[in-house]
């Protein structure tokens, strides 16, 4: 059988990323080798269509609220929407705890070693959600380049803060979500070390 270079070439990739997939439901908090903070993309930016992994199958799903899928009317998520592994944002059965990593479109399932900038707290119709801001640890990465804290975040691109912010006050129907407070790196980094499990 022969195979065009075309053909060749996406089978090559398939196999490629089919045999480096990484076992979401085996990855640990922070990355083994540099021990950085991991964040499991799964809604990519520049998209409107909210998808979340889902472990019972292995697969990345249409997000769904009042029945149906989850479409954000408003701009493209900003980042790219995610969970770090090996967290829980509540009780025991909880979701993963949720972060939005600044940075160009990863696909769902990338995961990412980042650095934690801010934490953002959603009241979520009257859950509270917090929500870990972080930018790509590697620099190549990096499109805020003088963002490696909450200070240098908001000093130094302060209209992203708003768009972060009018994004997520458009996640829900009007008035469903809020947000109750933005706090530095360090809320954040003691966010992820309470909800580690």
């Amino acid at each position: 059988m022969r195979f065009s270079g075309g053909a060749l070439l996406l089978l090559l990739n398939s196999m490629l990323l089919y045999g480096c997939r990484t076992d979401i439901g085996e990855l640990s908090t922070f990355s083994a080798e540099r021990k950085l903070l991991q964040v499991v993309v799964e809604m990519p930016a520049g998209t409107n269509h909210a998808k979340r992994y889902d472990a019972a199958s292995g697969n990345f799903v249409p997000e769904r609220r009042a029945g149906l899928d989850l479409v954000v009317e408003f701009l493209p998520c900003p980042g790219n929407s995610g969970f770090i592994p090996g967290t829980a944002a509540g009780p025991i059965g909880s979701p993963p705890l949720a972060a939005l990593v600044l940075a160009e479109a990863q696909p769902s399932g990338t995961v990412l070693e980042v650095l934690p900038i801010g934490l953002l707290t959603l009241d979520d119709n009257g859950t509270m959600r917090p929500v870990v801001l972080a930018v790509p640890a590697r620099p190549s990465q990096q499109i805020l380049p003088e963002a490696d804290s909450w200070q240098s975040f908001i000093s130094n691109y302060p209209g992203a803060r708003e768009v972060v912010r009018q994004w997520y006050l458009h996640l829900g129907r009007r008035g469903e979500i809020r947000i109750v407070s933005w706090k530095d790196e360090k809320a954040a980094e003691q966010q992820v070390r309470a909800a580690m499990k």
